[in-house]
């Protein structure tokens, strides 16, 4: 591992110390809790939507979330290992793609997802 690679890892742990962060994939719905910080105020906006997109790249990791809002799909891009965001999994959505990306073209019951069973830890 060289010192880049190292560098990365401690600061990845040193992010995660204080927060968890759930499993999820593309497909599931999540709920993202953002700060926002408007002049002295502070307060949180949710943004809830689909999955459609996680890149896998250390600290620089991101998921791509989409929702439709007043009849028009928007979509964000969230800092997964940021100090202001957290992310809470509402629903576990069935697919067979990594990226979900056709989801941009498709409306009304064509850009359903099927939900999958949660998985459960036997004792």
């Amino acid at each position: 591992m060289n010192l880049l690679q190292q560098i990365e890892q401690e600061q990845l742990e040193h992010l995660t110390q204080d927060k968890q962060i759930p499993e999820f994939q593309a497909g599931d719905t999540v709920r993202v809790h953002v700060k926002v910080v408007e002049g002295e105020r502070r307060r949180t906006q949710i943004y809830e939507g689909v999955v459609i997109g996680r890149r896998n790249a250390g600290i620089r990791s991101t998921v791509r979330v989409r929702k439709i809002s007043s009849g028009e799909g928007v979509e964000r891009v969230f800092q997964l290992y940021s100090p202001s965001i957290n992310i809470e999994v509402i629903r576990f959505g069935h697919v067979r793609r990594a990226k979900l990306y056709y989801l941009r073209t498709r409306t009304g019951k064509s850009a359903r997802i099927a939900e999958r069973p949660r998985k459960t830890t036997a004792k």
